[in-house]
């Protein structure tokens, strides 16, 4: 799986919740610093060819959909993150949003719970 730009994340976000779209429709959804609607053609097209979008063709015209879920992606996201940044360490994961007081104590309480009752 290729890392993706930003936009390009952004653009994938769109396809996730919308689930099909036509360009058109993905151009509509984008909220700041809108594209040339060629522009984005070429970005979902470089999706395509990344693996992560498929496309139906009516005409010449085409609708898109994600091939890649969002869980999956999250996932390759979150393990090549961790693994860079983090020394692959899930530890050192919950200590930095703890650091940065992004994580509360009730919050990890919940976290263990979840640990052990999966146990």
């Amino acid at each position: 799986m290729q890392k993706l730009t930003n936009k390009e994340e952004e653009i994938m976000h769109i396809l996730w919740t919308l689930e099909k779209a036509f360009v058109k429709d993905v151009l509509n959804e984008i909220k700041t610093d809108k594209p040339h609607y060629n522009t984005l053609s070429t970005i979902i097209r470089n999706l395509e060819e990344k693996g992560y979008v498929g496309y139906t063709a009516f005409g010449k015209t085409h609708q898109y959909f994600p091939i890649i879920t969002k869980e999956a992606y999250r996932k390759r996201f979150m393990s090549s993150a961790i693994e860079n940044y983090f020394n692959s360490s899930y530890k050192n994961v919950v200590s930095f949003f703890a650091k940065e007081e992004k994580i509360s104590v009730d919050d990890l309480k919940e976290i263990i719970k979840v640990i052990e009752q999966s146990k």
